[in-house]
Formats: C-alpha cells, structure tokens, sequence
C-alpha cells in the first residue's frame, strides 16, 4: 500500500495523507503535517492550501478523471493530442 494517498473531494480540494513535503515555487518548504487539502478552485487565499473558499465561489469540478485516455495525451491535457497529424 501507498504511504502517501491523495484523495480528491466532490468540487474540493485535494486531500493528501501521509508524509509529504509542499515546495513553493522558490523551493521554500512549508512546515509538515500528516494530512493536507490543497486548493484546487484557485480561489484559495491561502495557496497552495485550501480554505474552504471553493464552497464560496461555486466551484464546480470534473466528476471524474477521464479513463482509457493515452498517458502521453492525458499529460499534455490536450484530449486527441495523440491522433496523427494531417
């Protein structure tokens, strides 16, 4: 089993359990803790954590993740990204 378990929650954050370490994007590190939500809605003022904000403002989330979609395709985020060119 996993150490580390991200759960997503219906149009809320990410939660993740276990022990992780959260880097801003200069590399400064946030004090640890065992489980944390991270904002999704991007309406957080507590970025990268949630702060209950997406209940706020009406976030609306993807249901669920799209399955059987090619890997090369699904990182990129562009759906058909992996059909020939014409």
């Amino acid at each position: 089993m996993a150490d580390v378990t991200i759960t997503v929650r219906k149009n809320g954050p990410y939660i993740v359990s276990g022990t992780v370490e959260v880097r801003d994007a200069d590399g400064n590190v946030y004090p640890a803790k065992e489980t944390v939500a991270l904002c999704r809605c991007g309406a957080s003022t507590n970025k990268p954590f949630c702060d209950g904000t997406h209940s706020k403002v009406g976030f609306q989330a993807a249901e669920q993740a799209v399955r059987g979609q090619p890997r090369s395709s699904a990182r990129r985020g562009r759906p058909g990204s992996d059909r020939p060119s014409m």
